[in-house]
């Protein structure tokens, strides 16, 4: 495995310490793969096979409305954790699809080396903890600001806390991200220097 990508894994599992226990295994468990533009790495009704780290790319997480308009659920970009995660853990098809949204270069881990993390190494308990608290925390917060914020505060927190890789994907995944039409997320973009 190349040192870029051992610090990049390094950088996603922050919270572990790395230099306490060999890890070297662990590094070994990973492999790359790679997403065209708009390929669909994981399908409505497949089961999630891989938990990814990102190399380069965004990636889009999202559900198909009655009316078969996306709705987007969430995005994944250089550095950041991918996959649809309860699918991976529970083995049960999923209700989303995860598409590239740019090229894209993933690191991959499969479910069986991932949950022996758990039992190799003491210290991805801790992790796997602290993790889903981060992510209940962040779930809970996007609900209370789209049912409590209008469309131009929903606007102006994510564009103020908004990577880099987000800022050059076409609009009409943010605007479904931020539940308003691509017309209103226009406008207000027009309004806002990025």
């Amino acid at each position: 495995m190349h040192s870029a990508d051992i610090e990049l894994i390094q950088n996603a599992f922050g919270l572990i310490d790395f230099t306490k226990d060999d890890y070297s295994e662990f590094y070994e468990m990973w492999s790359e793969c790679e997403f065209k533009r708009g390929e669909t790495i994981t399908d409505l009704g497949q089961v999630e096979r891989s938990f990814y780290i990102v190399k380069k790319g965004v990636q889009v997480v999202y559900i198909l409305d009655k009316n078969g308009n996306q709705k987007v659920i969430g995005f994944s970009f250089d550095g950041s954790f991918s996959g649809i995660y309860d699918s991976y853990l529970h083995k049960k098809p999923t209700k989303y699809t995860l598409s590239s949204v740019t090229p894209s270069k993933l690191l991959r881990l499969t479910y069986e080396d991932y949950s022996s993390l758990f039992d190799k190494y003491p210290s991805f308990d801790r992790w796997g903890r602290l993790a889903h608290q981060e992510l209940l925390i962040g779930r809970v917060n996007r609900e209370i600001e789209l049912i409590t914020l209008s469309a131009n505060e929903r606007f102006e927190k994510f564009m103020a806390r908004c990577p880099e890789p987000l800022k050059t994907i076409p609009q009409k995944y943010l605007a479904s991200y931020l539940n308003m039409t691509p017309e209103t997320f226009s406008r207000l973009r027009k309004n806002v220097k990025i």
